[in-house]
């Protein structure tokens, strides 16, 4: 093995232990530091609650710089194809700080649905997670006390990762949302069956 990639979280010690093992290794590395997903919101754990109307979620009201998988995919692509690449550490965000309350304002926009975001303190998130997600307490309390830590202020700047490893900038938070909005994956479940009846009848 010549060369090894790591996607790493940004603010994530955990994360940082990882990345201070791999650089004492003597082998060729790249290190993609990625901020939050925006994918999260309609492919992982924020999916649900946007449909159901109300993400509660335990990050107050600081700023994330969201960024897009696709970038983060293009990144480690380069990473791994290039040797310029090589012994470098890209910290990749998107291009803006978005609060989850801006974020979810943006789907609600989108999709002229009801969504809104309550913050929750990490204990109410582990306990919701728990109780109603039937996630075991263990780690529902590492969730939570993750969520704490990166959502503490520490990560809210922009990087210029994407820019230094592709030459562009990355692709913004807004066009994310009109594009994931356009295939009905954040409507109700009873809106989602309507519209795949149509199509059905349409064909």
């Amino acid at each position: 093995m010549e060369h090894i990639g790591l996607l790493s979280g940004r603010g994530e010690p955990g994360a940082q232990r990882c990345e201070e093992v791999l650089q004492r290794q003597p082998l060729a590395w790249t290190i993609v530091r990625a901020s939050v997903f925006n994918q999260n919101f309609s492919e992982y754990f924020l999916l649900e609650p946007v449909r159901s109307g109300l993400v509660a979620f335990p990050a107050g009201a600081i700023a994330e710089p969201f960024i897009d998988v696709e970038d983060v995919a293009d990144v480690a692509v380069a990473a791994l194809t290039d040797d310029r690449h090589r012994g470098q550490v890209y910290e990749v965000t998107g291009p803006r700080l978005l609060t989850f309350a801006q974020a979810v304002g943006e789907i609600a926009a989108a999709t002229g649905l009801p969504v809104r975001y309550i913050p929750v303190s990490p204990a109410a998130y582990a306990a919701a997670l728990t109780t109603h997600a039937g996630v075991p307490e263990a780690e529902a309390a590492m969730l939570a006390g993750l969520f704490a830590t990166i959502f503490d202020g520490r990560n809210a700047y922009l990087s210029d990762g994407v820019q230094r490893a592709l030459g562009r900038p990355p692709r913004e938070f807004r066009d994310y949302v009109t594009a994931t909005a356009s295939t009905g994956v954040w409507n109700p479940p009873s809106s989602r069956v309507d519209q795949s009846s149509s199509s059905v009848a349409r064909r």
